[in-house]
Formats: structure tokens, sequence, C-alpha cells
């Protein structure tokens, strides 16, 4: 059995499934990635393009960027809890 390597990784051009990836010409979302779970394969476009808050937190990151993160979080709790099918767990 041949292995084809799955076109939707080629289109959005990520080296493997849950490998996500930044999308500096996309007009909206900054980042992209294909996630699989199990059968389920889908292309998630997340984040906002020149967004400040993106990642992990930084070391001396401000108390009002910790204050941010913490508020999304809390907004989006129940969205990121989906695991990885949706795009706040990315995000």
């Amino acid at each position: 059995m041949p292995t084809k390597k799955d076109p939707r990784l080629e289109r959005a051009g990520v080296s493997g499934y849950n490998k996500p990836k930044r999308t500096p010409n996309h007009p909206k979302k900054s980042h992209v990635v294909v996630a699989k779970e199990g059968d389920t394969i889908k292309t998630i476009r997340f984040g906002e393009q020149g967004a400040k808050t993106a990642g992990k937190p930084k070391s001396g990151e401000s108390e009002a960027m910790k204050k941010k993160r913490a508020s999304f979080k809390a907004r989006h709790g129940k969205n990121i809890s989906k695991g990885k099918m949706s795009a706040a767990y990315w995000a």
C-alpha cells in the first residue's frame, strides 16, 4: 500500500498533522494547522493577523499581557476544551 501524502497538508504547506504554521500573507488569519484526531482531518485557520498576545507566555511579560491571556482563556474555555478540532485550542 503506497503512503500518499494528504493533499490537505501540501495545500496548507505544513510539515505534518497537528503542526501549526504561520501564514504571513493570509489577509485575516495568522496561522494554519491541519488537525487530526482519530480518522477526522480538518484544516483550521486561527489567530488574528498582527496580534500582540499570540503564543506562549514570554519571560518578563507585563501584568496587562498576563491578564489579557487569562481573559482569552476564560472567555473561550468551552471552545478550548473541545480539543484539537477547534481553532481556540490552537490559538
